[in-house]
């Protein structure tokens, strides 16, 4: 059975609390927008997909609870528009949840302006077009996975593959299958993966946590290592290449994505292996120019300092946790895998604006 992160039915949205795995699989019902928001908040559902996702899905099932409740067109647009900035607000880092607020606020804006609109109308608008981000997210997902194979199979000819991946960004982080996960997954059901290295990636171990469990489930060969381990595995293991998620690439490429990144791409190319980053085009911000505009979410020091509850590091220490880094465009030297294909980061931009005019 395939693993599900996220399990709909019109009026009924449950996530997998991503806290409690890989020890206990618990799924939570989620029944607001406030819910929504402190699920992600408290990273219960986490990855930049999932997080716009399961924060529309919480939308649609607070508008479905309300049924036929007495609503003006104009109080339903105000509590659509007032419930996408507190979900945006929830982290800030991940772009896609900014991204569907937009489009979601422009969406809402225009229907409400429709000659004929009916309170009743508009609620059914806004959950149909929450519900349509799961299925293209799960085909936009499919095609990243295949296109991000295919292309490193072009440039090792023969023979199997070995590739290293940090964080999770497997079925855990989206509707499903997942994006630098879902080219390890393609990898293997081709037959061509030799072995998966996974990071721990700390300090909140979704690696060792989530992706671990998630190549477990799916029964594909792989091996984690800590992440000061990368660097010699890329010397010693014979790696093929490394694949990343995002949570944010911007106009020139950059790409901000889970702490520890920038230096896995500075490992890789000292060692000459590809780095690949797999995102989906709603994790592309072409308004910002470069990395520097990125806003940086920063983490409780309690993340770093404890584990399961427990003090281990010395009393009154400083401590900085940024969630995630920046990884400058030329590092990323194998390329940006979307649902579009694999293009250097130089052709992002005129890539993606094909293809909106394609649309």
């Amino acid at each position: 059975m395939e693993l599900e992160a996220i399990r709909y039915s019109r009026g009924c949205l449950q996530i997998l609390n991503q806290l409690l795995l890989p020890h206990q699989s618990l799924y939570e019902e989620i029944g607001s927008v406030n819910q929504g928001g402190e699920a992600i908040r408290a990273m219960k559902v986490r990855g930049a997909p999932a997080i716009a996702i399961v924060g529309c899905l919480s939308l649609a099932v607070e508008l479905y609870a309300k049924g036929n409740v007495e609503q003006t067109v104009s109080n339903l647009e105000k509590f659509v528009l007032d419930s996408l900035c507190y979900l945006v607000s929830a982290r800030p880092t991940a772009v896609n949840m900014a991204r569907a607020a937009q489009d979601l606020g422009h969406f809402v804006c225009q229907e409400a302006k429709r000659e004929g609109t009916t309170a009743e109308s508009l609620r059914e608008s806004v959950i149909s077009w929450a519900e349509a981000m799961l299925d293209k997210d799960l085909k936009d997902n499919r095609s990243i996975g295949e296109h991000g194979a295919c292309h490193l199979l072009q440039q090792v000819g023969q023979g199997n593959v070995t590739v290293l991946t940090h964080c999770n960004t497997g079925s855990l982080a989206t509707a499903g299958y997942g994006t630098a996960l879902g080219v390890i997954r393609s990898l293997h059901t081709m037959g061509r993966l030799e072995r998966v290295y996974c990071t721990e990636t700390r300090p909140y171990n979704q690696g060792a946590r989530l992706t671990a469990y998630e190549l477990v489930y799916e029964q594909i060969p792989a091996t984690l290592i800590t992440d000061s381990m990368a660097a010699v595995a890329m010397k010693e293991k014979k790696i093929s290449a490394v694949f990343v998620g995002a949570d944010r690439v911007v106009a020139n490429g950059d790409t901000a994505n889970k702490v520890g990144t920038y230096q896995l791409a500075i490992a890789a190319k000292h060692h000459g292996i590809p780095f690949y980053v797999a995102a989906p085009s709603t994790s592309c911000d072409l308004s910002l120019e470069h990395g520097g505009q990125i806003i940086i979410e920063e983490r409780p020091s309690q993340e770093l300092t404890d584990i399961n509850g427990v003090r281990v590091a010395a009393p009154a220490i400083g401590v900085w946790n940024p969630a995630f880094d920046v990884t400058p465009h030329d590092l990323i030297t194998g390329g940006i895998v979307t649902e579009f294909g694999v293009c250097a980061p130089a052709e992002l931009q005129a890539v993606l604006t094909q293809a909106v005019k394609k649309v």
